[in-house]
């Protein structure tokens, strides 16, 4: 065999692959080379093996037409360097500096390119149709995508044109040889698919014509050549070529000369036959690095033989998967390989028997039938024997469980197999060591890889926003995408907008429907996963698809499905089993978005309205009486709601302590959202507003100003529903609140004036007291400080005469900040030292810190800097006890203050930096810009350095 014949992987210590993906294999294991840059100097480096490239060819490849770095020579200097210390490890591949360039020095065949280009040489040079159709059939194995996908500029766009015609002129090289073998007949549909993309390419075309006269359809065949003449003459003005008109007379006058050849008949076999069952690749392939490499790790690093179990939901693409590792791998499998569909979830009634999938093999190997012993044990033993000692790659594909493959698994350390199923083989692993790996939905990237592989990359450029609509309907679903990409090549004048505006105009699933064929139906893949499930795992998959939130934790899906701990456990782990739910490393669960839709089309069908509304009265009363227990650990000074029982079967969540109530706000925060979502579009009224009310002190300490203004704006559009007067108040007060840390501050005052008013109206004094407070905040961020000193000097005396001790101490602290923003330092103190005492003996936390942040504002600002150090630094303590990362940010930015007044450059470096990246996390970017600021200039200062 030469060097061009060589497999990949055989004696080859690193393999090149860049006919797909750029990867790099060592040892058949993955070489991480880093981010695009690298890659595409290395794909560059790898296309000119063992050449000299310039610097500046470099550059200009790599680049192209982008902004080029600063230093250009550098940059490919530096990427090198680190593509260098990629490839470390493995000697038989070195970059070299020689004259004005780099070169890479590698074993061409260690390239699948070059070996690629090598094998079609060596097969064009061949005058043996059998030997010249192999290597021209391992050449073309070596392609798994898009050249080089992923590399954008130029340069590598015009060497994908180049490389696809060479490919087609090979592909065309395979096809006369087939043509020639009499294999017309296998070859029409490909060829039918190849002339739809290249409708005027003439020898394609002849090739066509002739495997349709081959065939019998002499009238097809004639009825495609005059397209052909046609378009011919439309779009290029010229008749077809001799050759083609000679095929189109031969054809007319039925030459005998194109009778197909008479097959040669081999003399008998001396041996049984190779079985070749693997379906045809997936013609358009995209993604999945990770999973490949797992999949060549586990056949290359175990010596016994290796079971691989392909899982995840209808449509995410586990077939098409096998079928591209496997063709990748046929020739580590000399003995053959063999594939059945098991029909585990299909439209057919029952899975295949496991005795009718071996007699097929049966049939496969060979086994004359009058051979066959008639006992099903018998023939497993048989199959057994007959594989044993040989290379064998066994494919089963869309199993139903375990139990339907132990006795299709050889009892050969040879032989490798892949399964294929949407139930997770935990059978498989615990018996047979099985490998398992669970296919999730494609990147974003991958998603987008696969788009422009099946309708070209000129198309998705030429509609960008319309692309990236189809993409998020389709959310990463490989049969979504599919459906897609068939509904654009069969709409080919239409603009891509034209579809996107339709998915955006369907329901969910009716825009991957096709009644007439459930192969590309979204819907009817998903419905072939209920089959096998009970009645109530269907109940319960519906109600999840109703649940409120991209996720749900067990002890909220016991409220919402009605079930004791243990039978929602059960429920959720078959539902996971059957990969229709993910489970988190978290323990959360959630769906794929388009499984979600299916599973509330579920809901709405199997399901009574009844059934729905009482599971999400549930699943509600759960999550506001737990965000209710959480929010007063949070601020015991918080008001108590007064709840209504939960409702039967609700079974709020019990939270121990302030560490606890913190991380279930964190984790719960997009499901409580969701939940006010679900309680509004359902018009319950009180759940709205308690909800909101629940969610104030979380979204305040950890800064969620834009999602406090939604929620509070919810409540007040049902608190207009509500006959009680407070409500209403408190919403506007919250409202304007939420607008003034927003800076909208005409807004923000409306809102209050209307609470106060309100409240005077109805002789609340309590409300009053809370407005007056907040019309001073209010004030003060519009940077009226004298009109904030009135009204926290109202509030105060407002609290005093409620007996309110908590409240007057936030109005004491209040007065103090006023009074020290206008320069009265001395009234100031004496406020915050009297609110400082009341919040000590009343434990009031945020208090506490709140008031030795004004302290140390005012020491500051009287030239205490080292007591205002001190000050602060209390105060940022006690708010990170509470997980208050805003006011965090903004004690750290007051901080740095004082360290600069006393020559402390590196800690208030230090500290401005935290509080930069917490503005940041935080959204506050006029901060942040503000506190960069105050960095660059003391990075000038010479005692910064």
């Amino acid at each position: 065999m030469s060097s061009g014949e060589r497999p990949a992987g055989d004696g080859a210590a690193v393999e090149f692959r860049v006919l797909g993906e750029v990867t790099v294999h060592a040892a058949d294991r993955l070489v991480d080379i880093g981010y695009t840059q690298l890659q595409a100097v290395l794909a560059v480096l790898v296309f000119e093996a063992n050449q000299t490239v310039p610097v500046d060819h470099l550059v200009d490849r790599v680049w192209g037409t982008r902004q080029l770095p600063r230093r250009p020579r550098a940059a490919v200097q530096h990427s090198v360097t680190l593509v260098r210390k990629a490839l470390a490890a493995n000697s038989d591949v070195t970059i070299a500096w020689r004259s004005a360039g780099y070169r890479l020095a590698v074993d061409p065949a260690a390239v699948d390119l070059h070996r690629f280009r090598q094998l079609v040489g060596d097969a064009r040079g061949r005058t043996d149709d059998d030997t010249a159709a192999t290597l021209f059939e391992q050449a073309l194995q070596l392609w798994r995508g898009v050249p080089f996908s992923g590399l954008e500029t130029p340069w590598f766009a015009d060497l994908r044109v180049s490389l696809g015609v060479e490919w087609r002129a090979a592909r065309l090289d395979l096809t006369d040889i087939q043509l020639r073998r009499g294999q017309h007949a296998t070859l029409l549909a490909e060829l039918a698919e190849q002339t739809g993309q290249h409708p005027l390419d003439e020898r394609l075309a002849g090739q066509y014509l002739l495997a349709l006269y081959r065939s019998g359809r002499q009238a097809q065949a004639l009825e495609h050549y005059h397209r052909l003449r046609h378009l011919l003459a439309e779009e290029l003005g010229t008749d077809p070529g001799l050759p083609l008109r000679e095929l189109h007379q031969q054809i007319v006058t039925a030459d005998p000369a194109l009778a197909a050849p008479t097959p040669v008949v081999a003399s008998a076999p001396q041996s049984r036959p190779v079985p070749r069952q693997l379906p045809a690749p997936p013609r358009v392939f995209a993604g999945r690095t990770t999973e490949l490499a797992y999949l060549d790790t586990a056949l290359n690093q175990h010596a016994d033989m290796v079971i691989s179990t392909l899982t995840g939901a209808g449509g995410i693409g586990k077939t098409s998967l096998a079928l591209h590792w496997a063709h990748q791998h046929v020739h580590r499998f000399p003995d053959g390989q063999l594939f059945v569909d098991l029909h585990g979830f299909s439209p057919v009634d029952l899975p295949l028997a496991p005795a009718v999938a071996i007699r097929g093999f049966l049939d496969a190997l060979g086994v004359d039938p009058a051979g066959i012993p008639p006992d099903p044990q018998a023939q497993v033993g048989l199959y057994r024997s007959l594989v044993a000692d040989k290379r064998i790659l066994i494919v089963l594909d869309n199993a139903a469980d375990a139990a339907q493959i132990d006795s299709l698994l050889p009892g050969s350390p040879s032989c490798a197999v892949t399964v294929t199923s949407r139930r997770h083989l935990t059978g498989l692993a615990v018996r047979h060591g099985a490998h398992q790996l669970k296919l999730d939905a494609l990147t974003d990237a991958e998603a987008r890889q696969l788009l422009t592989n099946r309708l070209g990359a000129d198309r998705l450029r030429a509609e960008p926003d319309a692309v990236d609509e189809l993409l998020a309907h389709c959310a990463g679903f490989p049969l979504a995408l599919a459906i897609v990409a068939a509904r654009v090549h069969a709409a080919a004048d239409q603009p891509l907008a034209v579809l996107a505006a339709e998915l955006r105009d369907t329901a969910r699933l009716d825009a991957f429907e096709d009644e007439n064929d459930p192969a590309a139906s979204l819907r009817a893949a998903l419905s072939w996963s209920l089959r096998a499930l009970t009645d109530e795992q269907v109940h319960m998959f519906g109600l999840l698809g109703i649940a409120p939130g991209p996720d749900i934790a067990l002890p909220a899906a016991i409220s919402l499905l009605g079930l004791s701990p243990k039978q929602a456990e059960r429920a959720l782990r078959g539902l996971h089993q059957a990969s229709l739910i993910d489970r988190g490393p978290n323990g959360r669960y959630s769906m794929h978005d388009l499984i979600r839709a299916y599973a509330t089309a579920t809901a709405s069908r199997e399901l009574t309205e009844n059934a729905r509304d009482e599971a999400l009265r549930r699943v509600m009363d759960f999550y506001t009486h737990t965000a209710h227990t959480a929010a007063r650990l949070l601020d015991p000074h918080l008001a108590p709601l007064r709840l209504d029982p939960p409702a039967p079967g609700a079974h709020p969540h019990p939270l121990a302590d302030l560490p606890t109530a913190k991380a279930w706000f964190d984790s719960e925060y997009a499901n409580l959202l969701a939940a006010q979502h679900t309680a509004t579009s359902h018009a319950w009224h009180h759940c709205v507003w308690d909800l909101a009310w629940t969610l104030t002190t979380f979204q305040y300490r950890r800064g969620h100003r834009h999602d406090w203004l939604a929620v509070w704006r919810a409540a007040l559009a049902a608190a207009e529903h509500l006959s009680d007067p407070t409500p209403r108040i408190r919403a506007h007060r919250f409202v304007g609140r939420a607008y003034a840390e927003l800076g909208r501050h005409e807004e923000a005052f409306g809102h209050l004036h209307r609470a106060l008013a309100l409240a005077e109206h109805h002789h609340q004094p309590t409300d009053q007291a809370h407005t007056h407070r907040q019309l001073s905040v209010a004030w003060e961020r519009r940077g009226d400080d004298r009109r904030a000193l009135d009204h926290s000097t109202r509030a105060l005396a407002l609290f005093r005469g409620l007996d309110l001790p908590v409240w007057e101490a936030v109005a004491l602290n209040d007065v103090g900040w006023d009074a020290a923003r206008l320069g009265d330092y001395d009234t100031a103190r004496v406020h915050c030292q009297a609110a400082l005492t009341l919040r000590h003996d009343h434990h009031d936390t945020e208090g506490e810190a709140e008031t030795l942040d004004t302290l140390g504002y005012i020491d500051h600002h009287t030239g205490d800097h080292g007591q205002a150090i001190r000050h602060y630094q209390r105060a940022l303590a006690l708010y990170r006890s509470l997980g208050d990362t805003y006011e965090a940010a903004a004690i750290l930015d007051n901080l740095g203050h004082p360290h600069v007044a006393l020559g402390q450059h590196e800690q208030a470096g230090v500290a401005w930096r935290e509080a930069l990246e917490l503005y940041r996390q935080t959204g506050r970017y006029a901060e942040a810009e503000r506190v960069r600021r105050q960095l660059d200039v003391l990075d000038r200062h010479p005692d910064a350095r």
